[in-house]
């Protein structure tokens, strides 16, 4: 099978990733239907389950709740479980190889990167550019709809998350510009909607 085409979307955590990922998969772009993978969503999906989810044991459910808890990035040793995961929500969503895959939360790093060569080609990149203060803004005033009932977005660990975003993540942006996929970046304020969103990113791709 050849690589599923992909979209990657980087952001610090809550720039509006994931409510741009569900308004992307609801209206599509340019014309391809799309597939939004919200991995966090997934990770958390799988957590909250009182049994291991079908094909995953006990050691992986609890090392997706420990990762979760503590705000751990799953590293290259870990790729065949995060593969797994991958692998699952294509089964389950409905892809087909005619669909555009809106990868959001994998890859987090560049080993991540190289590992989902052979499965995805990400032929375009989105970069959300939200300051820190624009990020606890949007988280308290919940503008994207999607921070309901999280845990992981207070104190000492939304300071952490974006500061792991920095070092880890962003150095994304310098690996994919060197794959023929230069990265577009749309600046993030705190009242951005994931509708303004994707009308910016869909006028620097025609432009």
């Amino acid at each position: 099978m050849k690589p599923i085409e992909a979209i990657l979307l980087i952001g610090p955590t809550g720039a509006g990733k994931t409510p741009l990922g569900g308004y992307m998969e609801q209206n599509g772009m340019l014309g391809r239907k799309c597939r939004h993978f919200d991995f966090g969503h997934e990770l958390r999906t799988i957590a909250g389950l009182r049994d291991p989810a079908p094909g995953f044991s006990s050691d992986e459910h609890a090392f997706i709740r420990n990762a979760l808890e503590k705000g751990l990035l799953l590293e290259d040793r870990h790729f065949p479980l995060a593969e797994k995961i991958f692998r699952k929500f294509l089964a389950e969503s409905g892809w087909q190889q005619t669909d555009l895959v809106i990868l959001n939360g994998l890859p987090r790093h560049t080993g991540q990167a190289r590992d989902m060569e052979r499965l995805v080609s990400v032929t375009r990149m989105l970069v959300l550019e939200c300051g820190a203060d624009d990020v606890c803004t949007r988280i308290e005033r919940n503008t994207g709809g999607d921070r309901t009932h999280r845990t992981d977005d207070a104190g000492e660990m939304l300071r952490g998350k974006i500061s792991l975003y920095h070092q880890r993540t962003a150095p994304l942006i310098d690996y994919y510009s060197g794959k023929d996929c230069g990265p577009i970046h749309v600046r993030v304020d705190a009242a951005s909607t994931s509708e303004s969103i994707y009308e910016r990113f869909l006028s620097l791709i025609s432009s």
